[in-house]
């Protein structure tokens, strides 16, 4: 229907161009010869031609271009990338004239192939192969891009920058200028560089850069490539590095931290060597040295804030301002807990108080703490926990050489294996405590200043050793059990916990050859003491001395006997002799 309406326009304006003419013909003749002529002539087909939208429906766009008809145009060529109409009633266009009347009496028109002439003229007038033209690239085809340029030409991947690489998606949308490298307009192939033109421009550039480039300079330029030393920076066609220590007055791991290739930015000159071509610049040395005015700021004791950047197995690094960073060390984070790393208690971000421990501007450092912020709980255990205060708490670890006790929140006491018991011989605290179990102790030491509380166990009752030296004198003799027997001797046990060693020299009056010889573990045996040494705890005892004291014994009770009856001899003898010499 809106066909229909469109031919109904057309006779309407044809009759009324006729009646216009009607009514000049009293004017002059030639003038309606001349526009009957024109309302005849023929278009040929392929003819680029102006007309004048008349009418737009859902499909078609129709175009008076002068001829006996209406020419029409698929709407679907007037649309933009976006899906916008790009064109209204009473706009002129340039088609080109395709056909002649199709089935419903129109004549066929094409806009796109009146862009493509247009383009292909456009080309021409840049000047053909070696021209300049603009355009758009607009997607990635294999070895290349695609470029509208009102054509679609292709851009191969080694002319699409100076440095060709990576991924060409990044490029798609970019528009700018082009040269035409090769052209075949029967073919419609048509091969553009964007490299040329850039060299051509750097080239330029440099030259421009050479002839006043000095040291001390501040430029401006782009980030080509990031190295892990450094970052390359353009400042004019000419490249200088950026190396990663004189990128910031602070700490940086990596220079990808700080900046990425396409990054405009101002850079100083530090060097420049005409004859090697090489530039050093410097991005710290645009601002001021922060560090020149640190140890006016940071004191030993000051309480001073900070972000978290980074974090470390030995310990977390704290921004305090621009180009200043301090050092909490792990093992000043915490008075109590024993922190294995640094993320246990703080995050990259954290806004943290902390207090300077010392500045060291020779190597650019500043100790801080995290601790010192709090009250050292370990400074007021001496007031909770005199020595000698009993006190109950759970086995937190068992190793070889004692067991910790929690006394409070992050503060162990440790009870070494010499005072676990008085008498017991302990090789292992293993073999008497479980890790959990619920024990009690008495305090020993405090050490505040290494952290450090002793406890003790068998202190918790009196010392059995205090009455050994009186209850076990030399020459006292004893009985006990075998507990071991070594290949120096013999342990004894002669009352709970007590022991005393029989040497093997002490076993017997007649050599010994091996302690497994005499005694086994379970016998029972006679000893005497020879001697107790109460600051090492230990007793020596005897059974040659038990043995040498029994005959010794026998023989004074033999002896006694015997004197008697030599006494009775010796004074009949003596009676005898006196009656003997009063005889004679």
């Amino acid at each position: 229907m809106s066909d229909d309406k469109g031919m109904n326009n057309r006779t309407a304006m044809t009759i009324k161009r006729f009646a216009d003419a009607d009514d000049e013909m009293e004017q002059g003749g030639g003038e309606f010869e001349e526009l009957f002529q024109d309302s005849l002539r023929h278009h040929q087909v392929g003819e680029l031609v102006k007309g004048t939208v008349v009418h737009i429906t859902q499909e078609l766009v129709l175009v008076d271009i002068g001829y006996k008809s209406e020419g029409c145009i698929p709407i679907d060529e007037f649309y933009d990338e976006e899906g916008n109409l790009t064109v209204k009633v009473g706009d002129e266009v340039r088609v080109v004239f395709d056909r002649k009347e199709n089935q419903k009496g129109y004549a066929v028109l094409s806009k796109k192939k009146a862009d493509r002439l247009a383009a292909w003229d456009a080309i021409e007038a840049a000047g053909g192969e070696g021209g300049i033209v603009e355009g758009t690239i607009t997607g990635k085809v294999k070895g290349g891009l695609t470029v509208d340029i009102g054509l679609q030409a292709f851009l191969p991947a080694s002319q699409v920058d100076i440095r060709p690489g990576g991924n060409l998606d990044r490029y798609i949308g970019v528009t700018g200028r082009f040269k035409v490298l090769k052209l075949n307009k029967k073919r419609g192939n048509i091969v553009l560089s964007r490299r040329v033109l850039m060299e051509e421009e750097r080239e330029s550039s440099r030259k421009e850069t050479l002839a006043t480039l000095a040291e001390g300079q501040v430029r401006e330029g782009v980030v080509k490539n990031i190295t892990d030393y450094g970052a390359f920076v353009d400042i004019g066609g000419v490249d200088g590095l950026l190396h990663v220590t004189d990128m910031s007055w602070g700490r940086l791991g990596h220079p990808s931290e700080m900046l990425k290739p396409g990054d405009k930015i101002s850079v100083k000159v530090l060097k420049y060597d005409q004859e090697k071509g090489k530039i050093s610049l410097g991005l710290k040395q645009i601002a001021p040295d922060p560090w020149l005015s640190v140890s006016d700021k940071y004191r030993a004791g000051d309480r001073v804030c900070g972000k978290v950047v980074s974090l470390a197995d030995y310990g977390a690094f704290i921004a305090l301002e621009e180009g200043v960073e301090g050092l909490v060390h792990v093992s000043e984070m915490s008075w109590t807990r024993r922190l294995r790393h640094p993320s246990e208690i703080l995050s990259v971000g954290d806004e943290v108080a902390t207090v300077v421990l010392g500045v060291d501007m020779a190597n650019r450092r500043i100790s801080l703490g995290l601790k010192q912020i709090q009250v050292n709980p370990w400074t007021q255990l001496e007031d909770k926990y005199p020595v000698g205060t009993k006190l109950e708490g759970q086995i937190k670890s068992i190793t070889d050489f004692g067991v910790f006790i929690g006394v409070e929140e992050g503060i162990d006491g440790l009870v070494h294996v010499s005072d676990i018991s008085w008498t017991k011989r302990v090789k292992h605290p293993g073999e008497i405590f479980t890790k959990g179990q619920t024990v009690q102790a008495v305090v020993l030491n405090i050490d505040v200043e290494n952290e450090r509380l002793s406890l003790g166990i068998k202190q918790l009752t009196p010392d059995p050793w205090s009455e050994i030296p009186v209850k076990y004198r030399a020459g006292t003799r004893v009985r006990g059990k075998v507990t071991s027997v070594t290949d120096f001797g013999v342990f004894l046990e002669i009352e709970e916990g007590i022991e005393g060693l029989i040497h093997v020299s002490e076993l017997s009056r007649e050599k010994v050859a091996s302690p497994k010889d005499v005694a086994n573990v379970g016998d029972e045996m006679e000893a005497v003491v020879l001697s107790v040494d109460e600051s090492d705890k230990k007793i020596a005892l005897s059974v040659k001395s038990l043995q040498a004291a029994a005959e010794k014994a026998e023989i004074e009770s033999y002896m006694q006997d015997r004197g008697e009856a030599t006494s009775n001899l010796g004074e009949l003898l003596r009676e005898g002799l006196k009656k003997s010499g009063d005889n004679d």
